[in-house]
């Protein structure tokens, strides 16, 4: 496996490049604004091709280069389900399957520090966000913190956890960059409680300041999306349109979500499967789309528009030329009444 461990000095923050190989799919977990020319370097000179990018919460110290690396990459983000920010390409829940070529992921909701806060385990390590920092804990007392849920999530979800597990945190600020299970259940000061109460005890009487960047990094990590006016840059045909001529004539649906989307939430009845990750192969000469666009108009949707809008983005650069999205994705078809269908 490829694996780099990248540190932000401003913000003590910890970025870790993810991939199997050199030249295969690469994942970011909490990348910082201002370091994205040095990580799409790094996927340069590595020969990878980024296509996830994830936050494990909304952060408040720094300003998250998700945003900027979708537009360079046109990769997926990823974000827990409860996570309060605009639009979020993929919102995972708890134990669900993150992948990419050669590397699977679990996340694991582990709520106290934000109450959308995830980590994400991977065989022998595990990323921790804000969560468990290494001899730390992160603070509890805004965006929604609770330090009984966070003895939770520490207690019953991550120090359940093999003691070999190695434990990366988002951030650390004396200069240490691992740990294990182990180490932190019996060196870490905050886990030597007896009981919950005590917990929250120490993290309501922590009295820290509020981070410095956190006036300007959390409201624009909460909008990191492409909101809707940005999804109508390429053709767009919009829910009420589709649904007031349903079943439209000479259109092809597709659907270019993960399985594990379309298992979990249905599909739009009569729509084609064409996963994003592999979208451009779909739409190569000899591909499967590239002959329906030649007959009818293809009609792609994601969860949210996101995807979709860089998906035909993609589609024009490969010369098909009668493809357009539906703005707000499949949540945008069910809040409208849409039919739903079960795969």
């Amino acid at each position: 496996m490829l694996f780099r461990q990248l540190f932000d000095k401003t913000s003590s923050t910890y970025t870790y490049l993810l991939a199997s190989r050199v030249g295969a799919e690469a994942l970011l977990i909490d990348p910082v604004y201002e370091q994205t020319e040095r990580y799409l370097k790094l996927l340069e000179e590595l020969d990878l091709r980024l296509v996830k990018v994830v936050d494990t919460h909304v952060h408040a110290d720094h300003v998250s280069a998700m945003g900027k690396l979708r537009d360079a990459t046109r990769c997926v983000t990823v974000m827990g389900e409860q996570s309060p920010a605009d639009i979020v390409s993929l919102r995972v829940r708890d134990m669900d399957a993150l992948t990419i070529e050669g590397i699977t992921l679990t996340a694991l909701h582990t709520p106290g520090h934000t109450s959308e806060s995830y980590s994400f385990l991977m065989d022998d390590r595990v990323f921790t966000g804000d969560t468990l920092l290494i001899r730390g804990t992160g603070r509890t007392d805004f965006q929604n913190g609770d330090p009984y849920a966070q003895y939770h999530s520490l207690f019953e979800r991550l120090l359940t956890l093999p003691e070999q597990t190695f434990v990366f945190p988002a951030h650390d600020y004396k200069g240490d960059t691992v740990s294990t299970i182990g180490e932190e259940r019996r060196y870490n000061p905050r886990l030597q409680v007896k009981s919950v109460e005590e917990y929250a005890e120490i993290m309501n009487n922590l009295n820290l300041p509020n981070p410095a960047m956190m006036d300007v990094a959390v409201p624009e990590n909460l909008r990191l999306g492409l909101r809707l006016e940005a999804q109508h840059r390429v053709p767009a045909i919009e829910v009420e349109e589709l649904l007031a001529t349903w079943p439209p004539e000479g259109v092809t649906l597709v659907d270019i979500r993960e399985e594990g989307e379309r298992a979990r939430f249905g599909v739009i009845p009569g729509s084609i499967h064409a996963p994003y990750g592999q979208f451009d192969q779909y739409c190569g000469r000899s591909g499967p789309l590239a002959g329906l666009a030649k007959d009818g108009r293809i009609v792609l949707y994601c969860a949210v528009g996101e995807r979709s809008t860089l998906a035909v983005e993609i589609a024009g650069e490969l010369g098909l030329r009668n493809v357009a999205h539906i703005p707000g994705g499949f949540s945008a078809w069910s809040r409208a009444g849409g039919a739903v269908e079960r795969v």
